[in-house]
C-alpha cells in the first residue's frame, strides 16, 4: 500500500478563500442581467430602427421607437425572470435593488425629456439623449452587476455622442448601432460568459 500524502494545509485554507471570495463576489454582483434578453431586444431594435426611417411624420417616427421601447422592456424584463429562475439567482437580493435603482431613474428622466424636445422638434437630440441616458442608466447599474456591464454603458455613452454630431437625417443608424447592434453583441458576451 503506498504512502497517502496528507493534505497540506495552506492549499486547504487558499481553496477555502477562493471559495468565499467567490461566494461574496455573487452575493454583491447582481447576475441575472439576460444575455439571450440583450440578445432579443437587439433583434427587435434593428427592424424597428428600419421602420422608424421610414416614416414621414415625427409622430410616426416617436410612436414606432415608443412601441419598441414597450416591447425591449417587456422582453427585458421576462428574461431577466426567466434567468433569475433558470439559475437560482434571485432577483431581490440587496445588489438587485441597487441595480434596479440605479437603472430606473435615466430611463424615467428620458421618457420626460422626451416630449419636450419632441415638440420643439429637436429628434436628433432625443435620439442623442436615449443613448446618453441608456448609457448612463447601464453603466450605474452595471457597478453592481458582472463586469462587463459598465462597458456596454460606456459603449451607449460613445454613441450618444455619435448621435449628437450626425446629421439629422441620420439619427436612426446610432439607434440601431445603439439598441440593435450593442444588445446584440453584449447580450451574446453575457449569454457565453454569464450563462443565459
Amino acid at each position: 500500500m503506498g504512502k497517502v500524502e496528507p493534505i497540506r494545509l495552506e492549499h486547504h485554507a487558499i481553496e477555502n478563500i477562493r471559495y468565499i471570495r467567490d461566494a461574496m463576489e455573487r452575493a454583491g454582483s447582481f447576475t441575472a442581467v439576460p444575455g439571450l434578453g440583450g440578445i432579443g431586444m437587439g433583434l427587435t431594435a434593428l427592424p424597428a430602427a428600419w421602420l422608424a426611417s421610414r416614416q414621414t411624420s415625427a409622430q410616426a417616427w416617436l410612436a414606432v421607437w415608443a412601441t419598441e421601447a414597450v416591447v425591449a422592456g417587456v422582453i427585458g424584463a421576462l428574461s431577466m425572470v426567466h434567468k433569475a429562475r433558470s439559475t437560482g439567482a434571485p432577483l431581490w437580493t440587496a445588489a438587485g435593488r441597487k441595480f434596479a435603482m440605479s437603472f430606473a431613474p435615466p430611463l424615467v428622466v428620458g421618457a420626460l425629456l422626451t416630449w419636450p424636445l419632441f415638440q420643439a422638434g429637436l429628434l436628433s437630440l432625443v435620439a442623442a439623449m436615449w443613448l446618453f441616458l441608456y448609457g448612463v442608466a447601464v453603466l450605474a447599474a452595471g457597478a453592481y452587476s458582472v463586469s462587463i456591464v459598465p462597458s456596454m454603458g460606456v459603449a451607449y455613452l460613445a454613441l450618444g455622442m455619435v448621435a449628437m454630431l450626425s446629421p439629422a437625417g441620420l439619427k436612426d443608424l446610432p439607434l440601431a448601432a445603439g439598441f440593435g447592434g450593442l444588445h446584440i453583441v453584449f447580450g451574446f458576451w453575457i449569454y457565453r460568459r454569464y450563462g443565459g
